[in-house]
């Protein structure tokens, strides 16, 4: 497929699915880059729930980012933390009340039909692709990857089944290795 028809493809699926996220967060006073951002910090871990890493996976400015996230915790969608380590840095948790809001949202309503609608063989063809495409556009564009932290060359899985953090050394829960991180990084490919 050329570049120029998976492109309006593409840009087709993006806006039909905004649209119905745009719908459902406006009954819930939420923009759309409010429910991005709440659905990124209900996906990230620890490491991740910082407003410079909001901004870094949004692709948005500081500024812009900064009046979302005042807005969500303003609202009570989001709490704001300080670090224990380190009290100039800030952590985000989704709340109880943006945890509902976000049942409402993810997956799209229009998403979920649509995929219910496929063929059984083609619907389980079109995850793998998009996340090929995915990694080949951060690729091409030197981004961060904000994979699934057991997905990382710094996850270690230990003898006695604990998991770790090769890079910051501290110890994960089990259920860590399912939320993003923006230090993550592709294990390399075995030759």
């Amino acid at each position: 497929m050329n570049a120029s028809n998976l492109y309006e493809y593409l840009e087709r699926i993006s806006n039909l699915v905004r649209t119905s996220i745009r719908k459902t967060g406006l009954v819930h006073d939420l923009q759309p880059v409010q429910t991005e951002a709440l659905h990124y910090l209900s996906r990230c871990n620890h490491y991740s729930n910082t407003p410079v890493a909001v901004a870094e996976y949004l692709g948005l400015t500081k500024g812009t980012v900064s009046q979302t996230l005042g807005v969500l915790v303003q609202d009570g969608f989001v709490k704001k933390t300080i670090d224990l380590k380190d009290r100039r840095v800030v952590h985000l948790q989704v709340t109880p009340r943006g945890e509902k809001v976000l049942n409402d949202l993810v997956p799209p309503p229009i998403l979920t039909s649509a995929l219910e609608n496929l063929p059984t063989e083609i619907n389980d063809q079109v995850g793998p692709l998009l996340e090929q495409l995915l990694m080949a556009l951060q690729r091409a564009n030197g981004l961060k990857t904000f994979g699934a932290c057991k997905t990382c060359c710094h996850h270690r899985l230990q003898e006695n089944g604990l998991r770790m953090c090769g890079l910051t050394q501290e110890m994960l829960a089990e259920a860590d290795g399912e939320k993003i991180c923006r230090e993550h990084a592709k294990p390399p490919v075995a030759a």
